[in-house]
């Protein structure tokens, strides 16, 4: 009994601390939402060159999107014409960071690390975009890529849908479990990780931590907001500041899935200069950090330093009031999951109805994406996406073959009739 109540104590503390920023984050990634169109970013991004790659890693730097919802959105960008070092800065620099995590980052973490991480995924996301542009490859002499049934802006949506709907239903829904299970891991640490853990031995040398870090993101699956609780424990345990920016980096900007769907999508080159371009960038500056900044400096990665400045001017009433919303949300997108699900399965029971089983749908993002777009395929009625089954069902007279020529278009693997 000890241990769940310190770890419930532990989650506790860590919401608290975290749902102001969250709960600004997410209104302001409604607003980013409501004010920036797809079609705009479309418009910037088209011709190769450093400006291109500059002005995609700009946008995408206070996104909130995480690495696998980012994917339908920098593949449609490509499909619509957009040069491939831009896509390939679009990719690098949005998932690393966001509006909402970089908030978090200053609420647990401090000013210096809400400060260096969107000037890493800057910096980073631009050296990849020029890395594609001037690395020559066969696969450069294809004409730029096209689709027609790319997804497209509505401009019949609300204004009160694309900012509020967006903020705290969307995009939540997207990264709701991934928070979750980042501030229970962050809770588990705490508790299981004696205090300067990393200070002796061999994981007292940063270099080794930054390694021992690095080979455990890169295959794994971590939001850029659910990465934050974690690298944070992992600070108050004795991990360097160098170590903590290579996960906070390395967790949000790949996984497996993105690594498949870029491969599939846009070519086996690019895919190949994102991962060592996440690699380079990651480690060159955990060791810039760690070892080049004077000394002068590491106060301010001082996580103990800093939170205690960030957290004195919170009031209680507002990191309660701030929690106990954010907890109403997340069960409001949990039921409407599950609503949704339980629907998806009735409908499968329908003869009228096809059901595909289809690879690499990671979030709302990809969910609206295959709905759209099979949706304007001549003859179909309706169609529904069960994203935790990665099952799609629609119903009109469309062929399979149709059906798996729009699903491989968008950058999603069809794997076949169910």
């Amino acid at each position: 009994m000890k241990w769940i109540s310190q770890f419930f104590e532990t989650f506790w503390e860590l919401t608290l601390e975290m749902s102001p920023y969250l709960m600004l984050g997410f209104l302001i990634a409604g607003l980013l939402n409501g004010l920036f169109s797809q079609s705009w970013l479309n418009a910037h991004l088209g011709k190769p060159g450093f400006m291109s790659s500059m002005k995609a890693a700009f946008f995408g730097v206070p996104l909130p999107l995480c690495s696998c919802g980012v994917i339908p959105t920098g593949v449609s960008l490509y499909k619509k014409g957009a040069s491939k070092g831009a896509t390939t800065s679009f990719l690098i620099s949005t998932p690393q960071t966001g509006i909402d995590s970089i908030l978090i980052t200053y609420g647990l973490m401090g000013p210096a690390y809400a400060v260096i991480r969107p000037i890493i995924a800057f910096i980073t996301g631009i050296f990849g975009g020029y890395l594609v542009d001037n690395i020559k490859n066969k696969e450069d002499i294809t004409a730029t890529a096209t689709c027609n049934s790319c997804e497209k802006d509505n401009p019949s949506t609300h204004w009160f849908d694309r900012i509020f709907k967006y903020a705290f239903v969307d995009f939540l829904q997207d990264i709701s479990r991934w928070l979750l299970i980042g501030i229970a891991l962050a809770s588990i640490i705490s508790m299981l990780i004696p205090e300067n853990f990393f200070e002796s031995g061999i994981l007292s040398e940063p270099i080794v931590s930054m390694l021992l870090v690095l080979l455990a993101s890169i295959p794994l699956y971590v939001c850029a907001t659910g990465s934050v609780p974690i690298a944070a424990v992992l600070l108050l345990k004795g991990m360097s500041p160098g170590a903590a920016i290579v996960f906070l980096m390395a967790g949000p900007a790949t996984n497996i899935a993105t690594f498949t769907v870029i491969w599939n999508a846009i070519g086996k080159r690019m895919t190949i200069i994102y991962l060592i371009t996440i690699i380079l960038g990651a480690l060159s500056f955990g060791i810039l950090i760690d070892y080049l900044l004077p000394s002068s400096w590491q106060t301010y990665f001082n996580i103990s330093t800093q939170i205690e400045h960030v957290h004195h001017f919170l009031p209680y009433w507002l990191s309660f009031g701030s929690t106990v919303l954010l907890l109403i949300l997340i069960a409001n997108v949990e039921i409407k999951r599950l609503l949704s699900k339980t629907t998806n399965t009735k409908n499968e029971l329908q003869q009228l109805m096809k059901t595909y089983s289809v690879k690499g749908m990671m979030c709302n993002h990809c969910v609206a994406n295959v709905e759209k777009n099979l949706a304007k395929a001549s003859g179909v009625e309706s169609v529904e996406v069960n994203l935790s089954g990665e099952k799609v069902t629609v119903k009109g007279e469309i062929t399979d073959a149709e059906v798996k020529t729009i699903i491989d278009g968008l950058g999603y693997e069809y794997v076949n009739k169910v």
